[in-house]
């Protein structure tokens, strides 16, 4: 899953310690998610689309594989 995080973090000049503490995660976790080592929980994408002020469909995109499709 692809997401728009970095962008929106950085477009608020924001670090990605800072990030992590408004939305209690640790660093870590923060860059896992920026670079697609990890996918959030829903409750955290939902933290985190609620910071941003947009919907979660706005931050996180699913790419669908040829094994995703239903057959």
């Amino acid at each position: 899953m692809k997401n728009r995080v970095e962008e929106l973090r950085k477009s608020r000049g924001l670090r990605q310690e800072e990030f992590a503490r408004a939305i209690r995660v640790s660093r870590q976790t923060v860059s896992s998610i920026e670079t697609g080592r990890y996918s959030p929980s829903l409750e955290l994408a939902f933290v985190i689309s609620d910071f941003f002020g947009l919907n979660i469909e706005d931050i996180f995109i699913w790419e669908r594989s040829d094994s995703d499709e239903k057959k």
